[in-house]
């Protein structure tokens, strides 16, 4: 390939173009979903996403060609200080990293978010990561053929090869889980959950999403506390939790949402939504065509049609774990979903289900 040069996105003209370069990449792969654009433009709205109220991150874009006008490369360079000051770390992140397949062009593109991230002060980099890994983070390695569901990440095969080609090793394992019987998985949840319950009197409530505002916040704090000690947390900041909740609001339904209480005190929490990628499978990033609503109709459409879900979180406070809490809370989704003809849930919390007393009924399908 020519020469290739990369600049910062600084320009609305070359933020478009940021986010519309992966349609190049992923045109013959049948497993991609194509991101709302205009969610995209809010992720990367420095004015409305809260991470740069306490981060900052730079977009970059590799070109090539005799008059550089072909791009062939992106990627976003992020620096949290809330990470680092917690882990006593000096890291930066790199993320939304999409590349052709070359190794010239991959090397050019690292190089740039190395270099944004030394002038922060930053000595290492780990990725991808897009800003923090309170959002999409991992590089897909096996399961390709597999659509992601919302919140994870796919890539293709090769991008591996690039990023350990540029000196990049992987640091941990990330797995995505389905549960491969789900009758099998509610009988041995339930007989867990009668057995420790006499043990811990938790209850299980559902979640107030009649006042997600306030509900959201005591979510966050069970979360910060339960996911501490986990590698690569970073806590959610209130203006953060706002964000996602509103992101998430249109998917919320009430049998994907509990708390558990033990004598009025919060213990734990779970999650889960629709997977609304099903649904943008079928309309190219675009709720409009020609000023009409074809893709925001097709979107409701598909929507009221899935048949699979996401489980986004599950956390249980330290004092409360080994008493059944985290059995009961993901036996009541999948118990309800079963009971209501609704989608269950898919995990992606790495190792996360695996420690639920050893659940069998459930199979790996993808790792990152």
């Amino acid at each position: 390939m020519s020469k290739i040069e990369v600049s910062e996105v600084s320009s609305r003209r070359d933020r478009d173009a940021f986010i519309e370069f992966p349609w190049r990449i992923y045109v013959n792969d049948p497993a991609w979903v194509p991101p709302l654009i205009i969610e995209r433009k809010a992720f990367l709205n420095r004015k409305r996403h809260p991470f740069y109220l306490h981060g900052d991150a730079a977009l970059f874009l590799a070109r090539s060609g005799s008059r550089r006008s072909e791009i062939v490369g992106r990627i976003m360079a992020s620096d949290d200080p809330n990470y680092n000051s917690l882990h006593q770390t000096n890291v930066g992140c790199f993320g939304l990293f999409e590349c052709m397949n070359d190794h010239q062009v991959a090397a050019a593109l690292f190089d740039a978010a190395a270099d944004w991230l030394r002038k922060k002060g930053r000595t290492e980099i780990m990725g991808p990561i897009d800003y923090s890994t309170n959002y999409v983070c991992g590089l897909l390695i096996d399961g390709f053929q597999f659509p992601p569901t919302i919140l994870t990440a796919h890539n293709p095969p090769y991008y591996r090869d690039l990023i350990e080609g540029c000196g990049f090793a992987k640091i941990k394992d990330w797995y995505a889980w389905w549960f491969d019987d789900p009758a099998k998985a509610v009988t041995h949840l339930r007989r867990l959950a009668t057995r420790f319950n006499t043990r811990c009197p938790a209850v299980i409530r559902p979640a107030n999403l009649n006042n997600i505002r306030d509900e959201s916040r005591r979510l966050r704090e069970i979360y910060n506390q339960a996911w501490k000690k986990n590698w690569g947390f970073v806590p959610f900041t209130e203006a953060e939790i706002e964000f996602m909740t509103e992101e998430l609001k249109p998917l919320l339904v009430p049998e994907f949402a509990w708390v558990a209480e033990v004598d009025d005190e919060p213990a734990g929490f779970i999650l889960a939504v629709p997977d609304i990628n099903v649904a943008l499978r079928h309309i190219n990033g675009r709720l409009t065509t020609f000023g009409l609503p074809i893709g925001l109709l097709q979107l409701l459409y598909h929507k009221s049609r899935t048949r699979t879900a996401q489980f986004i979180a599950l956390g249980v406070i330290e004092k409360y774990r080994r008493t059944g809490i985290a059995e009961m809370l993901v036996l009541r989704i999948v118990e309800d979903a079963m009971i209501n003809d609704l989608p269950i849930p898919r995990s992606d919390w790495g190792t996360a289900l695996q420690n639920v007393s050893h659940l069998q009924q459930i199979n790996r399908v993808s790792e990152y």
